[in-house]
């Protein structure tokens, strides 16, 4: 154990200087791939609090990640001087009272009820997107031009690489590390007793209903926040950012990384951003190949891709153990 944190914290200060150094080692595009992943990791870890933590299977999550989204570029292109950070916290404020109102609806169901409610709160959201063009530009999207961020010492400019990458690492890694102290709590605890027990969980006095709303309402911001990021990164939002199209997307990364830890999401992000650049530039049909990947996951490595490096990582240190005299 005592030999193994130094590893873990040698590892863990090498990760952080790659991170900081990114910007000067990698060329433009693959940082942009980098800040991609960033984002879509907040959004995936958010899906896994709510279907590996809770086990409610959502299939309407791109409503919060589309809600912040158009929220966020609304704010920038109607409040002139207002900073692109402020028009983030808007948008998950935005992202949380979405949660709200449609987490207060769906208290008293769960299962397959609950997936099926939540497909159609997505339609929902979606069709508002597309009928009220006068807010949203319905198919076209709506354009933004995030302003530079004066933070005193230095401004950074979302429209640069680099600066937006530093600014999304700093923002979004800060709700990542949140997430996971939140795994630890008392109130996460209670997520996992959830979805374990419902019924020994009332017994003990807790008012499941309470606890499913705090947790809709909290992952819907955090979804909501990767969706303003998304917006800030592209410098546009479309429809495609509240479809279906999107939580299948979020889904998919979910599963390939795997929900039984807190690390198999990010890695399942990073996963599918990369995949699906180096797919898309060999053929058009990279859907079908990315179906066929995810496949194989669920029949032959059910953890992802998390769940099969720790079974890789057991085999090596049993082997490793056999071989000592």
């Amino acid at each position: 154990m005592t030999s193994q944190r130094p590893r873990s914290l040698a590892w863990m200060g090498a990760a952080a200087a790659a991170l900081v150094a990114a910007p000067y080692l990698l060329p433009p595009y693959q940082l942009r791939l980098v800040t991609e992943g960033i984002v879509f990791s907040l959004f995936a870890v958010s899906y896994n609090l709510l279907l590996g933590h809770a086990g409610l299977l959502s299939f309407g999550h791109a409503m919060f990640f589309g809600v912040g989204a158009f929220a966020t570029a609304i704010c920038l292109n109607g409040l002139p001087g207002i900073s692109c950070l402020l028009a983030a916290g808007l948008g998950t404020l935005a992202a949380l009272l979405a949660g709200l109102v449609v987490g207060s609806l769906l208290l008293r169901v769960k299962g397959t009820p609950f997936a099926l409610l939540t497909l159609a709160f997505n339609a929902l959201f979606f069709a508002i997107g597309v009928k009220w063009h006068t807010l949203t530009g319905g198919d076209d999207g709506l354009n933004v031009v995030p302003p530079k961020l004066n933070l005193g010492l230095l401004i950074l400019d979302p429209g640069k690489g680099p600066d937006m990458y530093y600014l999304t690492l700093i923002v979004l890694g800060a709700a990542l590390f949140f997430c996971w102290r939140f795994t630890a709590t008392a109130m996460g605890h209670s997520v996992l007793l959830l979805r374990e027990n419902e019924e020994r969980m009332r017994f003990l006095g807790y008012n499941t209903n309470v606890t499913r709303l705090m947790l809709f309402v909290f992952v819907g911001g955090l979804a909501g926040l990767a969706g303003s990021f998304y917006t800030l990164l592209n410098a546009f939002v479309s429809l495609d950012a509240i479809s279906i199209d999107m939580t299948t997307k979020v889904l998919l990364m979910t599963f390939l990384g795997g929900t039984g830890s807190f690390p198999g999401p990010v890695l399942g992000a990073f996963f599918y951003t990369y995949v699906q650049d180096y797919l898309s530039n060999l053929t058009d049909n990279w859907q079908l190949i990315m179906g066929v990947l995810f496949i194989g996951m669920v029949l032959f490595a059910p953890g992802g891709l998390s769940g099969l490096g720790q079974g890789i990582a057991s085999r090596l240190g049993r082997s490793k153990t056999a071989s000592q005299p």
